[in-house]
């Protein structure tokens, strides 16, 4: 339900939000990081700062969950958005390993405060303008403009990248920047329960949550996927330059793997394009495991190949994403009550970040002493990757019908 004089300003945050979502998703280091930090520093500390990105969010995933329910929507997507500013601008500067690292963690520390609370925001503003039976599209309206966004960035990136690898970082703290003025400009939705804020209350309603089969099974799901997205995107730029240094061309892998992750968003921007009409033939089940298959298959091409014809395969990365992730949001949303619907959300990242944050852990030991990293050694690891991930989807198959999805 809305509350009196509340409709005009949950208009205004629905209609800002894609733009939110854009400005964060301005990123022009994403087709050029892992190049850039194993240029300054050695591939095993170039998996190991991913891991401390994993971490940080990790260790912020659920405080900022509660935070988000108790203080607001608004203050902690405005503490995400200077977090990303001022992580991405330590990066550009640069230095030694703890620089490194430390603008890894405030670049955790911004997913971590963004992540459940900016569905939670989207959601309820809905709510309050008696509009949440459209929180599929609107969550399929944000995701386009995050993928235009990163389309976008990520050649302008390479681009960049060619004159210094340290720029598209600050490029994009200037992006992070346009995020918090779009964040300062929000307004917090109405309490839609008076007592919502209270710590019996929410964790009264993340039980109930847990209690769900429905929820187990997309929570299950949902957090494998967010390991299994990431991976082409740690393991693809070392790969695309082994690739590309057959053929002596290794010093072009910034604008290569720009232009690459610029397809691929494309790609993805024309799959959620097809994504509802997907769902509707084939039922949300079928569609989520197909998304985890396609993940799995990826990274089984990056395993089995070192050619440069495998390079193609990266264009299909956020496919999956844009087959998955606004419906289980919007799938979520509704069993969710709101006082414990942001934490809810972070516990859900918290153990998908856990367990890729352990994997890499055991990854970045099979690099120790090496230059660059051989196709062998990414083989070996994405392999591991494949195996375990096919079991996982022949379980959740088994599991869908039985839990009611």
């Amino acid at each position: 339900m809305s509350m009196p004089g509340a409709g005009g300003a949950a208009t205004r945050n629905v209609a800002l939000y894609p733009w939110f979502k854009a400005a964060q998703s301005l990123l022009f280091w994403q087709a050029t990081w892992f190049l850039y930090f194993q240029q300054a520093l050695t591939p095993a500390q170039a998996i190991l700062l991913y891991a401390v990105y994993d971490l940080s969010a990790t260790l912020l995933e659920v405080p900022s969950g509660v935070m988000s329910d108790r203080l607001g929507r608004r203050v902690t997507l405005i503490v995400s958005a200077l977090s990303m500013a001022l992580g991405a601008a330590l990066l550009g500067w640069g230095g030694g390993f703890a620089v490194f690292m430390a603008g890894q963690a405030l670049l955790g520390a911004g997913i971590a405060f963004v992540s459940g609370t900016d569905s939670s925001f989207l959601y309820e503003s809905l709510q309050a303008a008696g509009e949440e039976a459209s929180v599929e599209a609107e969550e399929l309206r944000a995701w386009r403009f995050s993928f235009g966004a990163l389309l976008v960035s990520a050649p302008l990136g390479g681009l960049a990248a060619l004159w210094s690898l340290a720029l598209p970082f600050w490029l994009s703290a200037a992006a992070a920047g346009i995020g918090l003025v779009l964040a300062l400009r929000f307004t917090d939705p109405p309490q839609l329960r008076s007592d919502a804020v209270l710590p019996q209350t929410q964790w009264g309603a993340l039980r109930a949550a847990f209690r769900d089969p429905v929820l187990i099974w997309l929570f299950a799901l949902a957090a494998l996927m967010y390991g299994y997205s990431h991976l082409p995107f740690i393991f693809g730029q070392p790969f695309i330059e082994g690739a590309l240094a057959r053929f002596d061309l290794s010093d072009d892998a910034p604008l290569v793997s720009g232009t690459i992750t610029a397809i691929m968003m494309g790609v993805s921007l024309l799959a959620s394009l097809a994504a509802p009409r997907l769902r509707a033939r084939i039922g949300l089940a079928a569609l989520l495991l197909l998304a985890f298959g396609m993940q799995i298959a990826l990274i089984s091409t990056l395993a089995l190949t070192g050619s440069v014809l495998a390079i193609l395969a990266l264009t299909l990365r956020m496919v999956p994403d844009a087959f998955s992730r606004p419906f289980i949001l919007a799938h979520i949303q509704p069993r969710l009550e709101g006082a414990g619907r942001a934490t809810y959300l972070s516990i859900q990242s918290l153990v998908g970040r856990l367990l890729f944050a352990a994997s890499l852990y055991l990854a970045a030991g099979g690099a120790q002493g090496a230059d660059a990293l051989a196709h062998d050694e990414i083989a070996l690891i994405l392999g591991a990757y494949a195996l375990f991930g096919l079991g996982a989807l022949v379980l959740l198959a088994l599991t869908a019908r039985r839990s009611g999805v």
